[in-house]
C-alpha cells in the first residue's frame, strides 16, 4: 500500500470506455485511492499523458511510473500491491461467448433505426454506428494480427468507419461477415494455436489467451452498451444477452460508467 510520502496514484479515462472502467474498478476491489481524470473534461491531463509520451486511455500513474490499465500485473505494480491474477476460459469456451456476443450485437444494430444511426453517446464521440462497428472491428483486429501479421495497435482499435459503411446494412454486412471469419479461422488454425505464446500487442507484455479473453470482453461490454442504448431509446433488445452470456469472462461490474451516467 501507499505512503503519505508516495506521489497520488492516479486513472487516466474516459466515459464509455471499457478498460478504464474495468481498471478503475479493480482498483477499487483492491482497496485503492486515486485521483480519478476524465481526460475528455481535464486538459491538464492531456498534458500529463503527453509527459508519458503517450496519448491513450486507460493509464495508471504514480508520479513517473505508469502502465497501462488493459495489464492488471502492471497496474497491481504500480498501484503497489500483490495480484495473483485470474482464472481464464479456455479458448474453445472463449469462441463461444465471443459468438455469442457478435450474434448479439448484430441483433440489437439492427434494432437501431436508421435516421439516428449517427446520434452520439453521451459524453464521448462515439456515435450508436460506431460503437456497433467497433465492437464487430475488435475481433477483426485481432484476426489480421494473427492472420496477417497485422500490428496491434491501439489506432487499429479506434476502429474509424471506412467510407463505405455507408448504410446500416453496410453494419450488419460487416458484423455477419467477421463472425464468419472468426469461425472460419477456428477451423483451420484457431484449434492448433499455441495461445501461450507472446500476444505482441501495444499494451504490455500478454500471451495470446490473455488477448483472445479481452477480444471476448471487451466486444461483449461494448454490446452491453448497445443494449442499454436500445433501452434508452425504449426498445426492447431482441433476446437480450443475459448474465450467461459473458459467464467466465472479466466483465466490468457496471455497464458505462462507475461515476458518469448514459444519461
Amino acid at each position: 500500500m501507499g505512503t503519505d510520502k508516495q506521489p497520488p496514484l492516479k486513472v487516466y479515462w474516459q466515459p464509455g470506455c471499457s478498460s478504464c472502467l474495468k481498471t478503475k474498478e479493480f482498483l477499487i476491489a483492491n482497496g485503492m485511492n486515486f485521483e480519478s481524470i476524465n481526460v475528455l473534461e481535464n486538459e491538464r491531463g492531456f498534458r500529463e499523458l503527453e509527459a508519458f509520451g503517450v496519448k491513450l486511455v486507460p493509464i495508471v500513474a504514480r508520479g513517473s511510473d505508469w502502465a497501462n490499465g488493459a495489464v492488471f500485473r502492471d497496474v497491481a505494480r504500480v498501484a503497489g500491491f500483490e495480484w495473483a491474477g485470474h482464472d481464464m476460459l479456455s479458448p474453445p469456451d472463449m469462441l463461444d461467448r465471443i459468438n455469442g456476443i457478435l450474434g448479439g450485437a448484430r441483433r440489437f444494430a439492427a434494432q437501431i433505426p436508421e435516421d439516428i444511426l449517427d446520434t452520439m453517446l453521451p459524453g464521448r464521440p462515439r456515435s450508436y454506428r460506431q460503437l456497433a462497428y467497433h465492437i464487430f472491428n475488435i475481433p477483426d483486429v485481432f484476426l489480421d494480427h494473427l492472420e496477417h501479421d497485422a500490428p496491434y495497435t491501439y489506432e487499429a482499435l479506434i476502429s474509424i468507419l471506412p467510407d463505405d459503411m455507408a448504410s446500416k446494412q453496410d453494419l450488419l454486412d460487416y458484423g455477419e461477415r467477421v463472425q464468419s471469419r472468426l469461425n472460419d479461422w477456428w477451423e483451420t488454425a484457431g484449434r492448433e494455436t499455441d495461445f501461450s505464446r507472446d500476444g505482441d500487442v501495444y499494451y504490455g507484455d500478454v500471451t495470446l489467451h490473455e488477448v483472445l479473453e479481452r477480444t471476448g470482453w471487451h466486444s461483449g461490454q461494448h454490446t452491453r452498451q448497445l443494449m442499454l442504448t436500445l433501452e434508452k431509446l425504449g426498445i426492447v433488445p431482441d433476446r437480450p444477452l443475459l448474465d450467461d452470456a459473458f459467464a467466465g469472462l472479466p466483465m466490468p461490474n457496471e455497464v458505462w460508467d462507475n461515476e458518469t451516467t448514459f444519461d
